[in-house]
């Protein structure tokens, strides 16, 4: 499409379509609240489609938001958390937590080595499937500076997941018959995103919702070690292109603020409305952020990448599904 005889008619068309489409989004998550649950989704799929039907006039552009936008948001996203509700949850399922997480981290990565696929992308899908989803993603991809192409397939494949077990997981519950709370914890151990997990649980009932977001949120807590490690084991480990010098470690200040964010409308109530309006503004920044992430994907660099994140992706997905829903479904776990 982009060779196309008419390259200036086609500039024109996505000069207008691109910020109509994340404006449509928006407006459009604003007043209806199925879409609004949607909108991370539709964000990175809209501006995927958009950038392979047209070139991306706004490339520069687009990158510049997701450097600059990408960090403040998680750090918004601190201001609609509970630290010790979450806190809470997560010192008494602190076992199967690491385990699970660590499970999941051995296998993607013994899956990305098997299938061979590049290193960064591997990384990001094993650690968005482990913890949750997009916002894992987001946080070791501006850790460890992986690609844009890189950061776009892995929400593309995990976005995809995530709408999928909207729909598998309640069917699949009601056949196993699991409790309203072994659906909650099964729904926040195994779907990657926290907005898929809500989804999910909510078709279930009030107490796989109550449980699923609970032990969701505080499993989300795990960015923050799980991102300083990784960026640590970079800075010592890792070079850069096969060069001698070093990958310089960014700090995650961003996980700082996050942590700072929550505490302080944790133990200052009177933030507590405040704060909400912050994270739903991080919420829509957020979204922005994801379609200028989409939009910088093309068909050479789906070419360049291939099927192989997509399967390891799925796999990685299939069989941790499975192991915790044998463990929840034979009581090895269960929510305290």
């Amino acid at each position: 499409m982009n060779n196309c005889r008419y390259p200036f008619i086609l500039n024109r068309i996505a000069t207008v379509c691109f910020p109509l489409c994340i404006a449509v989004i928006l407006i459009a998550g604003y007043f209806n609240p199925f879409i609004h649950k949607m909108s991370a989704g539709l964000a990175v799929f809209s501006g995927m489609i958009l950038s392979l039907l047209f070139a991306n006039p706004y490339e520069r552009l687009t990158k510049n938001i997701i450097s600059t936008l990408l960090p403040y948001s998680i750090v918004g996203l601190g201001f609609g958390m509970n630290l010790i509700a979450i806190g809470k949850v997560g010192i008494k399922g602190i076992y199967y937590t690491i385990i699970s997480i660590t499970i999941c981290a051995i296998l993607g990565i013994i899956l990305g080595r098997l299938l061979r696929n590049k290193r960064d992308i591997s990384l990001l899908i094993t650690f968005g499937t482990a913890i949750c989803g997009g916002s894992a993603i987001a946080a070791i991809a501006s850790t460890v500076k992986a690609k844009h192409t890189e950061i776009s397939i892995s929400l593309a494949i995990v976005f995809l997941l995530n709408a999928i077990s909207l729909f598998i997981f309640p069917v699949v519950g009601h056949y196993f018959q699991l409790t309203q709370q072994q659906f909650g914890l099964w729904s926040a151990l195994a779907i990657q995103d926290t907005s898929s997990v809500v989804g999910a649980s909510l078709q279930y009932g009030a107490q796989a919702l109550e449980v699923g977001t609970t032990v969701k949120l505080a499993r989300a807590l795990w960015i923050v070690p799980i991102t300083i490690i990784i960026g640590i084991i970079y800075a010592r480990f890792i070079k850069n292109h096969g060069s001698d010098q070093h990958y310089k470690y960014k700090k995650p200040w961003f996980i700082v603020g996050f942590l700072l964010a929550a505490a302080i409308v944790t133990w200052i109530p009177v933030l507590k409305i405040p704060g909400l309006y912050i994270r739903n503004i991080a919420e829509q920044a957020l979204i922005v952020v994801l379609f200028c992430i989409g939009s910088n994907l093309s068909s050479s660099m789906i070419k360049e990448v291939g099927m192989v994140p997509f399967l390891q992706g799925v796999i990685l997905w299939l069989i941790m599904a499975t192991l915790t829903l044998i463990a929840i479904k034979y009581n090895y776990i269960s929510f305290l």
